[in-house]
């Protein structure tokens, strides 16, 4: 073993003189265990919170959407498909149609933006899991079914597993002048509801779909769609994402999932970002009692450091015993809240202590363990002890003083 790290750790484990030392060297630890063990909760914490929004939009968005640059529409023939087709990666690709209409059933009704999907959707989303009521249904071209968001279906008051009406789905027509008659300046559809499903509040209370000809018929669009969206390979999603917005040039944009929810993914990073910021200052404040202990267990050992360096020690080993003092307060104190946060996580995972409630999208705290953080944290503690201990030990070990 290193000499001056037998020496600092004989300093740690042994009973002082002064007992007041043992007492700050040991807050000084449980301090920094608690503080690091607060901050693999809470990053976790907020791990589990983004995996859970992202495994909803997962639901909902696919791997890559491509739309145009200009306009809302754009056609996309065979030969343009199939090239998507052929990218290295692609698994799926379907056509989509979206746009904004009116569903009435009977005196309720519901503005909502209805997706027309093509059979390859459901491969790209696998929506239908989130089906809570009816079924999937879409994937029949043949007849006119439409699936319903939980919150469109309360506000049109309908009920899946009883007799329900057909429900009239009402667009503007396009390229027509307007008429006296209102009647005749709205396209009608009638669909019977298939299913209800469930994913969040804003997205059940926003959306509707139906087959991509019912849609065709409802927005007037009987060659143009409003979307291609694709599923790839995980781990060739970006090079497909950069061959294909190659391939396609400036008219049209490439977006993954992250980027389409680009706002909502960079404020959770933010909020964690902050939170560990936050708690890395309260970190710093815990080992200042590093500094302390460091001090006192020099002052108290001056005639051992008199000792030393009359044997022969030079000012640098002197100085490496002190510093490797401060590294194991610093590294007992990390490694127990590595510990204890591992454990408390454990717990919330296996348990589910702290809980929501079956009204919210998870019934209790999502917690999600990353490596990075474990690592981050360890070694941002170890950066923070150093500097914490090389304050004393340059300060109280000059080489007048040890003499």
């Amino acid at each position: 073993m290193d000499f001056s790290l037998y020496i600092a750790k004989r300093y740690l484990i042994s009973k002082k003189s002064n007992n007041a030392i043992n007492i700050i060297s040991w807050i000084s630890i449980i301090a920094i265990a608690l503080t690091t063990g607060a901050l693999i909760v809470i990053l976790s914490a907020m791990n589990g919170l983004t995996g859970t929004v992202a495994n909803l939009y997962n639901v909902f968005e696919p791997d890559l959407k491509i739309s145009t640059v200009k306009g809302k529409y754009f056609e996309a023939d065979d030969a343009l498909l199939n090239k998507i087709k052929n990218v290295k990666g692609v698994l799926y690709v379907s056509r989509t149609l979206m746009d904004k209409a009116l569903i009435k059933n009977v005196d309720k009704q519901a503005l909502v933006s209805i997706k027309g999907i093509d059979a390859n959707f459901n491969k790209i989303t696998k929506i239908d899991g989130s089906v809570e009521d009816g079924v999937y249904g879409i994937d029949d071209s043949k007849k006119n079914l439409i699936l319903l968001g939980r919150g469109i279906a309360n506000q049109l008051q309908v009920n899946i597993r009883e007799y329900v009406n057909e429900l009239s789905m009402f667009s503007p027509v396009k390229g027509k002048a307007e008429s006296l008659n209102p009647q005749d300046n709205l396209n009608q559809i009638y669909a019977s509801p298939c299913g209800i499903f469930a994913l969040n509040d804003e997205l059940d209370y926003q959306f509707a779909f139906v087959n991509l000809e019912t849609a065709r018929k409802l927005f007037d669009e009987p060659k143009r769609i409003s979307a291609i969206e694709i599923s790839c390979e995980k781990e060739k999603l970006s090079s497909a994402q950069e061959e294909i917005s190659t391939l396609l040039g400036d008219n049209f944009t490439v977006k993954n999932r992250y980027q389409l929810n680009d706002v909502l993914f960079k404020s959770l990073e933010t909020e964690k970002l902050a939170t560990f910021i936050i708690l890395a200052f309260i970190l710093i404040i815990a080992t200042f009692n590093i500094i302390g202990a460091l001090t006192m267990l020099i002052i108290e050992k001056r005639k051992d450091i008199k000792t030393l360096y009359s044997m022969g020690a030079n000012l640098s080993l002197i100085r490496n015993i002190f510093m490797r003092e401060g590294f194991l307060i610093t590294g007992v104190g990390a490694t127990l809240g590595l510990i204890l946060g591992l454990g408390v996580c454990w717990l919330q995972i296996k348990f589910h202590l702290v809980k929501f409630g079956d009204e919210f999208v998870v019934p209790y705290y999502p917690i999600e363990l990353q490596l990075k953080d474990f690592i981050w944290i360890f070694g941002l503690i170890m950066l923070i002890g150093f500097f914490a201990a090389l304050y004393p030990v340059r300060v109280f070990t000059k080489r007048d003083m040890v003499r």
